[in-house]
């Protein structure tokens, strides 16, 4: 009897502390602990980011292109390339990155921003609310680029128009 009290303490004080299996490999029978996650790195992405802060389009563009050449299901690389492309002065060529980052996600907050952005340039206001409003479904309780989408469709609303 106070062997069974002994081991039902011990196993319950080995529960607590972790002091069973030390990962699921372990647990599933295994020795070997779970691989830790590879770190992305992309050099051309991270030097098209580089040159994005420093606001060098051309060199950003060629960059990004080479980051999506080399990483073509990476939304974050579409999207940037298509800053970069927008940011030049090519709004029209900048809306195939964005559509590619959102194919491969959707709920991308900075491609939605940033598509919008590109559509209003194009004076497509409705394109850019589409997206806008896409923004209020995702961010929950709001966020900045649903807030900067909206400033800047409220500054395309109150510029006068051109005949």
């Amino acid at each position: 009897m106070r062997a069974s009290r002994f081991l039902t303490a011990f196993a319950a004080t080995a529960l607590v502390f972790g002091l069973g299996a030390a990962s699921p490999a372990l647990a599933m029978g295994s020795n070997d602990p779970a691989p830790a996650a590879k770190p992305r790195s992309n050099a051309d992405f991270d030097n098209g980011k580089a040159a994005v802060a420093k606001e060098d389009w051309p060199g950003a563009i060629a960059a990004l292109k080479k980051a999506v050449a080399t990483e073509p299901n990476n939304p974050e690389a579409h999207n940037l390339l298509g800053y970069a492309t927008r940011k030049s002065g090519d709004a029209r060529g900048s809306l195939a990155h964005y559509q590619q980052a959102l194919a491969l996600d959707p709920k991308h907050i900075g491609a939605h921003e940033y598509i919008g952005e590109a559509y209003l340039m194009l004076n497509d206001l409705p394109k850019a609310e589409e997206h806008l409003a896409k923004l209020g479904d995702l961010c929950t309780f709001g966020c900045k680029e649903e807030r900067a989408l909206k400033a800047a469709i409220a500054a395309h609303k109150a510029k006068p128009k051109q005949s």
